[in-house]
Formats: structure tokens, C-alpha cells, sequence
């Protein structure tokens, strides 16, 4: 699907909408999606990942009227930066799982359920991508923020926990659509997620071909080199990151 134009906010549903941030790059893919939440017919909205402390777009957020809760999926700046900003302006508290980033509130705790905005919001945390990652439900919804892409894949710090978090996904009731933190929504994230877990083990398999050709002492990045020979070369240092992941979960389960 494609994205709207940079500072307009597009309806996903009755219950959702999307303002895209003009920051777009290799690991934000077209900018962060900020997710605009409401009821229909209230007067309260609850945005999720407001982004870089960005003059441009926050400003447009602040300006969808009423806003109940400012919620952060993690940490990361281009989700983050931009929360104490827009909190301050338009008086709302912020929530997060780490509680270094709530404001005037207390921090996500895992399966609790936030009413807002006449909403109902399901805090699923989904650790992997960073320790603090969580997923919000929403009805038919689920905001995914790093946890799953609208393409490709995500940067890991752990890969035992991203296992553990794409089994979970993979548990919700079929046909909900996954509405990514970058990139477009994309459909029945039950599917996505064992796709995730496939490609997981895809690059499992090729981390240990990697090591049985250069050797148990191969460096992260002669790994990429090897295993991500046709991967844009823009994405090798991140994809360091991923590997470490996996290193560190091959000597875990020995193998």
C-alpha cells in the first residue's frame, strides 16, 4: 500500500489512522509511522509513537485535537524523542514499558488492558528487538512498532526473546492486521509472524554454514559479508547487529 504525502494523517479504519514522519532512511524505511487512535465519535485520541522531537510533525499531532495518552512500543529516538514535546503541549501523560520514558503515569504492564479514547488497548510485551518492545491490540488491530516491519525485518538484541515474541503473535486469533512502527500495515499478522519465524531459521541455518566455512572464530561482520553478499550494503551494519543476536543465541542452545 502506498503512503500518503508527508503531514497527512490517512484513515486505516473506523479506529485508526496514520500521520507518516518526513524522516525516511534505510533503517526507518519511508519515516515512523505515528498511530493516531480514537472511537469513533470521541473527542479524545491516544497517539502511539510520536517520533524525533520534530518540528515539522509534531505540531500536526498536537493538532488532532484532544490527545488522552501519548504511548511509546520502545525507546528507540525515532519513536521516542518527540513524546516530552508533545505531552507538554497538549497535556497528556506518556506510557512506556521502561519507565525512564513515562510521564505523570505508571509503565505498560505486560496483558494489562488501557481504556482511552473510548479503547480498548492490550499491552503485549514482545522483546527481541530491544528489551522494552511491546505490542498494543486494538480490536482488529495490533501496533507492532519494531517488532514486525511493514518489509523486510527488523534489527535484533536478542534473538531468544524475538522467538519467543513471534511465537506469542503467532497465538492471537487469526485475520488481525499488524500496523507497523515503519512501512504499510499488512494484513493477518498471525501469517506474518510464522513467516518471520521461517526467515528466522532461514538465517539461523546460514550463521552455521558461515561458521563451518570460516571457522568458529569468524568476526559479526566476515558473517555478513558471507551470509548477506546480496543484502544492500547500506544494511551490513545493522544486519552486525543481527548476527551478534544469533551468536549469542547459537552458544546458548549450543549449536
Amino acid at each position: 500500500m502506498t503512503h500518503p504525502a508527508y503531514g497527512e494523517l490517512r484513515p486505516v479504519s473506523a479506529t485508526a489512522s496514520v500521520l507518516l514522519e518526513n524522516n525516511p532512511s534505510t533503517m526507518t524505511l519511508d519515516g515512523t509511522n505515528s498511530w493516531v487512535l480514537r472511537a469513533p465519535g470521541s473527542e479524545e485520541c491516544v497517539v502511539v509513537d510520536p517520533g524525533y522531537e520534530d518540528l515539522d510533525h509534531l505540531p500536526k499531532l498536537a493538532g488532532l485535537g484532544k490527545v488522552a495518552l501519548v504511548l511509546l512500543t520502545h525507546h528507540h529516538a525515532d519513536h521516542s524523542e518527540g513524546a516530552s514535546w508533545l505531552a507538554e503541549r497538549v497535556g497528556a501523560p506518556v506510557r512506556a514499558l521502561d519507565e525512564r520514558l513515562c510521564l505523570d503515569a505508571e509503565s505498560f504492564v505486560d496483558g494489562e488492558t488501557i481504556v482511552a479514547a473510548g479503547l480498548e488497548i492490550e499491552v503485549l510485551h514482545t522483546p527481541g528487538h530491544t528489551a522494552d518492545s511491546v505490542c498494543l491490540r486494538v480490536g482488529d488491530h495490533v501496533l507492532t512498532g519494531d517488532t514486525i516491519l511493514g518489509r523486510g525485518t527488523t534489527v535484533l538484541t536478542d534473538l531468544g526473546a524475538y522467538l519467543d515474541s513471534l511465537r506469542r503473535l503467532r497465538t492471537l486469533p487469526a485475520g488481525l492486521t499488524a500496523l507497523p512502527g515503519h512501512g504499510p500495515e499488512i494484513g493477518d499478522l498471525r501469517v506474518v509472524a510464522q513467516e518471520y519465524l521461517d526467515h528466522r531459521e532461514q538465517r539461523l541455518d546460514q550463521v552455521r554454514g558461515a561458521l563451518a566455512v570460516l571457522g568458529g572464530e569468524a568476526t559479526p561482520r566476515q558473517i555478513v559479508e558471507h551470509v548477506y553478499a546480496d543484502v544492500d550494503r547500506a544494511l551490513w551494519a545493522p544486519a552486525e547487529h543481527s548476527v551478534r543476536a544469533q551468536l549469542d543465541y547459537l552458544r546458548h542452545i549450543g549449536g
